[in-house]
């Protein structure tokens, strides 16, 4: 699907002729991002390209201001430049991004000025009050927003795609299946939720496979949904939703399960929600964490630190271990979903961009056009291979009550 969005191309600006500097600036950039196939347009309508294929899109800089930002700080202001309309992008939306984050060589080693910013960004306030307020800042701005692009159960959490022609809808309810094979849910389980969202997969779980759950979650828009869904529904007998936090769960469970809870955590915390596990799963209990991730420790984006999700850090598949070794936890199983998730953002972006008049009526234009930067780029990168979707499967290392194979997940498929 082609998605263009772009300003008015034939704009005046006061900001005068690109000079021989700027010029000389904007070609090492590109040799730096490693010349990516997209022609860059300057505000003079100066042309740029310096890779040896195709271009497949076109970046517009409407002004010598947003030039000057980019160049300085990349990471930070070409979202931001994008979002106040400044910078614009023609031509298939994802793929442009997408092309841009192939293009830029990987960095094995940080370096020192990205292991300080991997320190801050990780070290964001994800204590008890930090946590819960990074949370209301992205998702406490509106269950109505939610609503105009998410599916009718509210899951903003990775679908899962059983055929080409899967809808939206359908790739959720497989998703949440899927997760209930994997933890092999018996009627009468009890089972606690960290991080439960507007509460699709507890509901989905007591619904469909006769289980009692606890959810928790500590924001404060999502949890008040979720209850007055499980009361419409009848289900709140058997449901229970609690606003808290993950590191205040009590009780003993057969399950427990997180799904896009541990972006939040924080790398700190690794070990105190293994501790959390521990002291509440039961010795035949299983378990299941569902998270993004990615190959090479780097530190949060600096455009998604500030402007969307605060307080968020994205482990590597050595990190995660973390939360499991220290209370010898067996890993049954890992998967990796990630090119489902590159689905799953490109069906919410089609969404957003449909419903994105009555997202600028509750908001504005900038925030329009900075959320379909966070979903495009996230599809971007997913798709690119830059992020990673892993759900692993856990269990006490003594508990021989394990499948031999893996036919239980596919058979209802």
């Amino acid at each position: 699907m082609n998605q263009t969005q772009s300003g008015d191309t034939t704009r005046t600006d006061q900001s005068g002729r690109v000079t021989a500097a700027e010029k000389w600036v904007l070609r090492k950039f590109l040799n730096t991002i490693g010349n990516p196939p997209i022609r860059f347009t300057l505000w003079d309508g100066s042309d740029f390209y310096s890779s040896d294929t195709e271009p497949i899109g076109r970046i517009l800089i409407h002004d010598r201001k947003s030039f000057l930002n980019v160049m300085l700080c990349p990471n930070l202001k070409f979202g931001d430049g994008y979002s106040n309309g400044s910078i614009d992008v023609e031509g298939d939306f994802i793929e442009c991004l997408k092309a841009l984050i192939q293009a830029v060589p990987r960095k094995v080693d940080m370096g020192i000025t990205g292991k300080i910013q991997g320190f801050f960004s990780d070290t964001c306030a994800n204590s008890l009050s930090g946590s819960r307020d990074n949370i209301h800042r992205h998702y406490d701005i509106g269950n109505d927003f939610y609503k105009l692009w998410l599916d009718k159960e509210m899951v903003y959490t990775c679908a899962y795609y059983t055929s080409d022609t899967a809808t939206l809808e359908s790739a959720q309810l497989a998703k949440m299946d899927h997760v209930c094979r994997k933890l092999r849910l018996q009627p009468g389980d009890q089972v606690v939720e960290a991080g439960c969202g507007w509460g699709a997969l507890a509901r989905h779980m007591v619904r469909h496979y006769g289980v009692k759950v606890r959810a928790y979650n500590i924001s404060h828009e999502q949890i008040r949904y979720a209850q007055e869904r499980a009361r419409a529904e009848g289900l709140d007998d058997r449901v229970e939703y609690i606003e808290d936090d993950y590191r205040n769960i009590t009780g003993q469970y057969d399950v427990f399960v997180s799904v896009g809870m541990l972006e939040h955590v924080g790398r700190k915390n690794y070990q105190t929600l293994g501790g959390v596990i521990d002291r509440t799963l039961k010795e035949s209990g299983r378990g299941l964490i569902h998270s993004v991730a990615c190959n090479t420790q780097e530190p949060t984006g600096e455009w998604i630190e500030r402007r969307i999700f605060p307080g968020s850090y994205v482990p590597t598949l050595c990190q995660m271990m973390d939360i499991f070794e220290p209370f010898s936890f067996s890993i049954l199983d890992v998967e990796n979903l990630r090119l489902h998730y590159a689905r799953t953002l490109h069906d919410w972006l089609d969404r957003f961009d449909a419903a994105s008049h009555d997202v600028e009526q509750m908001y504005d234009a900038s925030f329009v056009r900075a959320w379909r930067l966070y979903l495009g780029g996230c599809s971007a990168a997913f798709s690119s291979g830059n992020l990673q979707l892993f759900q692993l499967l856990f269990s006490r290392e003594r508990n021989n009550d394990v499948p031999w194979t893996r036919d239980y997940l596919y058979h209802d498929c």
